[in-house]
């Protein structure tokens, strides 16, 4: 007989074909599992929610999960999140107080998330898997965070160690930070009571560590860090320069490229400004800036995004379907599996970033391991900067002011212009240290460790 393979359920709610901000670490990390023989099963958000509810869906990336991984989509009742009259229950249709009522009771007292109902069916659902062939561990991922809360549950149930990965932060809010609720919310109890039997809780940089380990030091020797990474299954690799420094450029304009979702909390305005002036400089004239990726995860964030851009711009109108600013065209999204060919015909990479010292962007691992010039266009302060740091090819205007950011970009352009083989090499060489199996290699290594001690009881 073959040895029992160890058995774990992964509490992922954004998981492909999801596009949500998340989704790319769940995947890799259910992959990564899969890989190394491990026997995963995931639960994940179902379909009507994410093709109909939210719209926000790419799938192209569903293609990448290892077929080994069994996907389980447990019922979410859409309540907060319908509109239309004829997509209510009939309770909800004959009693709408009362039904107002219940959802806001459960919210106050059971769990503090709209995703409640798919938690408690995800422990429903895994008890009844678990009592056919135990789960040896169980990992939850948060947002939404009813996640750990079913990792919780299930512990209380089955003995079943967990660990809570952090992919945000729950009662911190990470670009204002501060604390997301008010101290009265039911958030601050449920957190220090999942830290409590949660066998380790991971975040993604240090300083959102230290946060979690000052308020909750009881739980601060369980706490681990687990980096972001880029991924080599669906960034192929870019061995040569960019096609600035390449004879067969030709006429084409020095391209700029963005690659990621746009949000309101990024720093629109400066980044187009910057952008015209860098312009102005012989270097950068008739250079191009593309957008490639999403506006806003959700519906209803296009509009108001684009028209910051338009405003930003003086308000000049677009001329086509692509034109948001002057030099700035809007490609649309991107699929992951596509990503090689986008980096490839970059010549210089502009990192916008909405956050702080919590937030690091798992786009600026893939933008280090295409090996090109890397513009950042972010606050002060940001977690990405630890990592940019020793990286060959960034430049920093050291702020948002525009007159530097459009210096940085100048330079940029030079560099791209003149780089070399071994520039590159040295570039990729850098960020060959955060390629995803390295990255999660002490996650995998506390798993196996968890799973090792017999797991369920």
């Amino acid at each position: 007989m073959s040895e029992r393979r160890p058995r774990v359920l992964y509490l992922a709610f954004y998981f492909p074909p999801s596009r949500a901000s998340g989704v790319y670490r769940a995947r890799a990390t259910a992959n990564r599992l899969a890989e190394q023989g491990w026997d995963v099963t995931v639960f994940a958000a179902p379909l009507p929610f994410l093709y109909d509810t939210i719209g926000s869906v790419d799938e192209k990336l569903l293609e990448t999960v290892d077929p080994r991984i069994t996907v389980v989509r447990p019922r979410l009742n859409r309540y907060s999140w319908q509109t239309d009259l004829h997509d209510f229950s009939r309770f909800r249709g004959m009693f709408p107080h009362l039904a107002h009522s219940l959802y806001l009771w459960g919210q106050k007292r059971i769990f503090p998330e709209r995703y409640l109902s798919w938690a408690r069916a995800s422990v429903v659902k895994a008890l009844r898997m678990h009592a056919r062939r135990r789960f040896d561990v169980v990992l939850a991922t948060g947002n939404p965070f009813a996640s750990f809360g079913a990792a919780w549950l299930f512990n209380r149930l089955t003995r079943t160690p967990f660990v809570i990965d952090y992919r945000d932060s729950w009662t911190l809010d990470q670009f204002d930070e501060c604390p997301m609720f008010d101290d009265d919310h039911p958030a601050w109890r449920w957190e220090p009571r999942i830290l409590r039997r949660a066998a380790n809780s991971v975040f993604v940089n240090e300083a959102q560590r230290a946060w979690h380990a000052e308020r909750y030091p009881q739980a601060a020797d369980r706490m681990m860090i687990v980096l972001n990474g880029w991924d080599t299954d669906t960034l192929a690799e870019i061995a040569e320069p960019p096609p600035a420094a390449r004879a067969e450029r030709g006429g084409r304009p020095l391209r700029f490229s963005f690659v990621g979702t746009i949000t309101e909390k990024q720093p629109i305005e400066e980044l187009v400004e910057a952008f015209v002036r860098a312009r102005e400089y012989p270097d950068v004239a008739g250079a191009e800036l593309d957008l490639y990726g999403y506006f806003g995860f959700f519906r209803g964030a296009v509009e108001p995004l684009r028209r910051r851009f338009a405003e930003a711009a003086s308000g000049e109108e677009r001329r086509d379907e692509g034109y948001i600013a002057p030099g700035v065209r809007y490609r649309g999204p991107v699929s992951k599996t596509d990503l090689a060919d986008v980096y490839r015909d970059s010549d210089v990479l502009v990192f916008l970033n909405g956050g702080g010292r919590y937030v690091t962007s798992g786009k600026i691992f893939e933008y280090m391991a295409a090996g090109r010039p890397i513009v950042s266009v972010h606050a002060p302060g940001s977690a990405a900067e630890e990592l940019l740091k020793d990286y060959p090819l960034w430049f920093n205007p050291g702020g948002l002011d525009p007159a530097d950011i459009a210096s940085s970009m100048v330079e940029a352009a030079k560099a791209a212009a003149g780089l070399d083989q071994r520039q590159v090499d040295e570039a990729r060489a850098y960020a060959e240290r955060y390629e995803r199996s390295i990255t999660l290699e002490p996650l995998v290594r506390r798993l196996s460790e968890l799973a090792g001690r017999g797991g369920g009881e």
